[in-house]
């Protein structure tokens, strides 16, 4: 994992320079407490992967310019403004290892900052003087705040079904892969066949991403995540390693071809359950949820459906030549698999 990620880094050393200044040069919010508050996540360790994306997409269509980086920066601030937002919406209280925007400013000022950045980033757009650019930061806005709107009706529902959580995963997450890298081939005035690739790389990317993401709230360090591991059940939040093991545990045979696999148990399913309703949980009950995932294989469902998306972004590439470019875009696919934060 470590050997692919310094390869990335060292691959991408300078656009991750040129982008680090540019989220900071083109925040220039007019007062001091918009630059504390975005600057309080902006600037915590993000791994700047939406812009990244731009930029590498733009290269794999030939040509990179050093504008690119001023441009790409609007999709950092896209992503900031849904962090603020979410962590308040999911009452969080940890974001990148820093308490959450909003335990320190308060709600009001954290909603506004986070207006600001989705604002910041139609304004970038717009200096494109590229209507088509402009129409994917307003669709990406658009899909994350019905994301976000459709996963908060839904909090705690039992029985919330794998097609609504890929409904939800690709409003909040997905769309915004997509949209950074269809927005490298626009402003290349890339070929629609490699525009289309590359909004289907992003797209399954961006799917890929988040699974396992929801992966790691049961499987990494809550030091190395950066925030509380089970933080999305304790929101209330299903995801897809918990909808498949409610699903098999239910269930009166399990899909699994396992040979160690066992029959599903009303007691596993009432736990389940129990642990969803009642976010004051305790660690002991939360390794248990962990095992009882294991066992009827929401966790290895999950990771495999993740690998095959990430095969679907990698076969998106498909059109395009052999290159330097090629290679770091699927090599960063790879990664969304094997990383732990």
């Amino acid at each position: 994992m470590n050997t692919l990620k310094e390869k990335i880094i060292s691959e991408t050393e300078y656009m991750l320079a040129d982008i680090e200044t540019a989220v900071r040069t083109n925040l220039n919010p007019h007062f001091d407490l918009v630059s504390d508050i975005a600057g309080h996540i902006l600037f915590a360790g993000g791994k700047r992967l939406r812009p990244l994306l731009m930029i590498l997409s733009a290269g794999i269509c030939g040509n990179i310019k050093k504008n690119y980086a001023t441009i790409s920066s609007m999709f950092e601030y896209l992503h900031t403004a849904s962090l603020l937002h979410d962590d308040l919406i999911d009452g969080a209280s940890i974001r990148r290892g820093k308490p959450v925007a909003n335990s320190i400013w308060g709600n009001s000022a954290a909603v506004l900052t986070g207006d600001f950045l989705l604002a910041r980033s139609l304004s970038i757009a717009a200096k494109t003087g590229i209507p088509a650019i402009i129409e994917v930061i307003a669709e990406i806005t658009e899909y994350m705040s019905q994301g976000e709107i459709f996963q908060l009706v839904n909090k705690k529902r039992l029985d919330l079904s794998e097609k609504e959580y890929m409904k939800i995963i690709k409003c909040k997450t997905a769309v915004l892969f997509r949209g950074a890298c269809k927005t490298g081939a626009l402003i290349t005035g890339a070929t629609k066949d490699k525009e289309a690739a590359l909004a289907s790389y992003g797209m399954n990317l961006g799917i890929a991403f988040q699974m396992a993401d929801d992966l790691l709230d049961y499987t990494s360090d809550s030091k190395l995540l950066g925030k509380k591991t089970g933080a999305d059940i304790r929101e209330g939040k299903l995801t897809l390693p918990v909808i498949y093991a409610l699903g098999q545990a239910g269930s009166e045979e399990t899909d699994s071809k396992e040979p160690d696999s066992k029959k599903p148990d009303s007691k596993d399913l009432r736990f389940i359950e129990k642990i969803i309703r009642n976010k004051n949980f305790n660690d002991n009950d939360f390794n248990k949820l962990i095992e009882l995932l294991k066992k009827y294989q929401g966790l290895s469902y999950t990771q495999k459906l993740a690998k095959d998306y990430v095969q679907k972004a990698k076969n998106s590439l498909d059109i395009f030549i052999s290159s330097k470019t090629k290679e770091t875009l699927l090599n960063v696919a790879d990664y969304a698999m094997v990383r732990k934060t």
